[in-house]
């Protein structure tokens, strides 16, 4: 991952001329007043671990596996949020480790948190360290020092339960490797975030993640059959059966904890076949309304298809769901559809579930409500480009605008008046944004709502998104849409994540902590309120 932006830097592209001057001419975009920091020029603190406890956690894992070098401890600050990159960009390094410490396996990890409690050292478990939501800049306060505790070397394909449709993983295996290694096997996890090429199964089941594939094989926390938890109070083994009436289901509250309950040390995961077949397909709708309409139908009455994306009126007008074609948009409002799975058999039975099947059926009823179809291109090229947006953030982020996300999700009746709720506060908050939005997760009873504001950088800029993240979030509290749908909390969501929890929820989880980590040495600051 590149330091100061987002995946390989070979990737990076200027905006063509025509881009830029648009930028200027709509949002009064200018030329940033100094240009970005150097790896050399950023400030990084002297290591606060003495040598004594570095010594101590070297006798752990290794003296290998114990990084204390510049590239190491720049490599692990912060995540990869606009607030994050910006002060990267700006040379501030002031939220590095001191150390990056690499265990290699369940009793190692185990053991460094024994250690770190006994040391008072903060401990950051990371994965792919893509977290957009300050979910890796741990507080400093009253603890001696930081460490990120990197689970790149947990990163095992562990076993295959072909007949339960069930696979153990370590928490480090990325996810192209993850689909890689399944493959073997002829199976899939099926949960492609716009974070894939980077992100760590580990990482996806601490932020509860969802991916665009979400429709057809769940949300990654619906994946989650089984896991091991490494905490500063003992070991934790979840998971017996796919489903329990033993009480509340305690891998729930692992799920989404981001660390800040224990180390998840292994994954016991539902898998599926790699489909034969994957098409994608485009559908326009007249308009926003008209087109979550619709979607709404094929939620609630099906067949849904396994990818649903619908843009709105200036997302599909921008072209932001081709990121690789950004300005290239129409009319409307686009819609998404792709179906994977078996191919038509002949049978009756075997057609309306293969891909073309679904197709045909949610065809039938996306032409009923309105669209109209346009065929396999902008299907195509959104699959071509569906991993591409951050590194058109970065290309932003170079000529002095301010790109970001806000997502939300809501019930169907609370979806418009949640839309209209962010919309009105972004554009309160901020000097004539470009705001967009699409829907990009749907169920049964409501949907998530993804939206992207892009504006010119003025003064401070991160003090300018923070004064909009601040309207934005009281926003979608004040409209009964939840804070986060698939980014976490970290530190950015927290306060939001208090009031949407109310008193007694936000009791309940600081007992939890307390009682799995009553030193506070786990991301401290991160989660809870």
């Amino acid at each position: 991952m590149l330091w100061s932006g987002w995946g390989d830097p070979a990737k990076a592209r200027e905006l063509p001329p025509q881009i830029r001057e648009l930028l200027h001419d709509l949002l009064g975009v200018r030329e940033p007043a100094a240009p970005a920091a150097s790896f050399a020029s950023v400030r990084l603190a002297p290591v606060a671990l003495s040598p004594a406890r570095l010594a101590a956690l070297a006798e752990v894992v290794g003296h290998e596996h114990v990084l204390t070098s510049r590239a190491a401890r720049i490599g692990h600050t912060r995540g990869k949020s606009t607030p994050d990159l910006l002060r990267m960009r700006a040379g501030d390094g002031s939220d590095a480790p001191d150390a990056v410490v690499l265990p290699g396996s369940h009793d190692e990890v185990a053991a460094l948190l024994r250690l770190c409690v006994a040391e008072r050292i903060a401990v950051v478990p990371f994965g792919g360290g893509t977290s957009v939501v300050g979910g890796l800049a741990a507080s400093r306060s009253g603890f001696a020092g930081v460490v990120a505790l990197d689970l790149a070397r947990l990163d095992r394909l562990v076993s295959v339960d072909a007949e339960s449709m069930v696979v153990t993983v370590e928490p480090g295996l990325r996810a192209p490797e993850a689909e890689r290694l399944l493959g073997r096997h002829g199976l899939t996890l099926g949960h492609f975030p716009q974070s894939f090429e980077y992100a760590t199964l580990g990482g996806f089941a601490a932020a509860r993640s969802s991916g665009q594939a979400s429709a057809g094989y769940g949300r990654f926390d619906d994946m989650v059959v089984g896991l091991t938890v490494a905490t500063p109070s003992g070991d934790l083994s979840l998971g017996r059966a796919p489903k329990s009436a033993a009480g509340p289901d305690l891998r729930q509250l692992l799920l989404g904890s981001e660390g800040a309950f224990g180390v998840i040390t292994a994954l016991r995961l539902r898998v599926r076949r790699v489909p034969e077949r994957r098409v994608y397909e485009g559908w326009r709708f007249g308009s926003f309304r008209e087109g979550t309409a619709a979607l709404r139908v094929l939620a609630q009455e099906g067949p849904l298809p396994t990818v649903l994306r619908l843009s709105d009126e200036t997302e599909t007008m921008i072209g932001l769901a081709r990121p690789d074609a950004i300005g290239g948009g129409d009319s409307g409002c686009l819609v998404i559809a792709g179906y994977e799975g078996p191919a038509a058999e002949g049978s009756p039975a075997s057609s309306a579930t293969s891909v073309e099947g679904r197709g045909a059926g949610a065809g039938a009823v996306l032409a009923r409500m309105g669209g109209v179809p346009l065929g396999i291109e902008p299907g195509q090229a959104w699959e071509h480009g569906r991993f591409a947006a951050p590194y058109l953030r970065d290309s932003l982020l170079a000529v002095g605008a301010t790109v970001e996300t806000v997502e939300t999700a809501g019930f169907w009746s609370a979806l418009p008046r949640l839309y209209d709720a962010v919309r009105l506060a972004l554009l309160g908050a901020l000097e004539s944004p470009l705001v967009m939005c699409h829907i990009s997760h749907v169920y049964e009873t409501g949907a998530s709502l993804y939206f992207t504001v892009v504006t010119a950088q003025k003064g401070d800029p991160v003090e300018q998104w923070e004064r909009a993240k601040e309207a934005v979030s009281a926003a979608i509290v004040a409209a009964d849409g939840t804070i986060s749908h698939h980014h976490g909390v970290g530190r950015d969501h927290r306060e939001a994540y208090a009031a949407e929890l109310g008193p007694v929820g936000v009791d309940i989880l600081r007992a939890v902590k307390s009682r799995l980590d009553p030193a506070g040495i786990l991301n401290p600051g991160i989660l809870i309120p």
